[in-house]
């Protein structure tokens, strides 16, 4: 197994030790299976294109959105960039400003990917939310699925949230603080990230932010 996977078996092991309901997921869907990168300009990048589109739209764009390029851009060529070419690939005036703010703080220097490692997670989310078109959801699944962060509660998503609902036998769907009672109480800490992933799976679909 590699480091990666010993860890997540070590949550599971934990997780199904302390969770009655959480553990006939992890029997169910066995081991997580994303995998942490360190292509953190990229990733959120797409993660701006993606937001409110489906999976297929939001590749589709992306797609188009490189193939412009002919390479996945430089922060300098997306400055450079004027909007038309880029709204013919699909994107909105909005996605385009959010972008080029992305590429202004990375050339600045306010973001700096080279020292988000040793930075905790709160401390990231206030980094990167101060980029126009990046909130705290975008920034959770920033933390899972990107940098590979297994403590992060995922408070703004609609599906966890669904799930939290259904497996818990809630009467309503629970808002952020309920959410952190019930990772309290089932010991979710320091691995709030699986039960995220776990959640996710029965509902089949995508990780989906929750319009409020």
């Amino acid at each position: 197994m590699s480091k990666w996977e010993i860890e997540l078996q070590q949550g599971t092991d934990w997780l199904s030790g302390h969770d009655v309901r959480l553990s006939e997921l992890i029997a169910r869907f066995s081991l997580p299976t994303f995998m942490p990168h360190k292509n953190y300009y990229r990733e959120l990048v797409e993660s701006i294109i993606s937001q409110q589109l489906s999976v297929k739209a939001a590749a589709t764009i992306f797609g188009r959105f490189v193939d412009h390029f002919g390479h996945f851009p430089s922060p300098d060529e997306i400055i450079q960039t004027k909007p038309e070419p880029l709204r013919a690939c699909g994107l909105s005036f909005q996605k385009i400003r959010y972008i080029q703010d992305l590429a202004m703080h990375i050339l600045d220097g306010t973001v700096k990917f080279d020292h988000l490692d040793s930075l905790s997670n709160d401390e990231i989310i206030a980094e990167l939310t101060d980029v126009k078109g990046i909130g705290e959801w975008t920034v959770h699944m920033f933390l899972i699925f990107c940098m590979g962060r297994l403590d992060v509660l995922a408070t703004d998503d609609l599906g966890v949230r669904t799930a939290i609902q259904r497996l818990y036998e809630l009467s309503t769907l629970p808002n952020p603080d309920e959410m952190r009672e019930i990772a309290e109480a089932n010991h979710w800490h320091p691995y709030a990230s699986l039960p995220c992933w776990y959640l996710w799976q029965p509902l089949n679909n995508a990780p989906k932010e929750q319009l409020l």
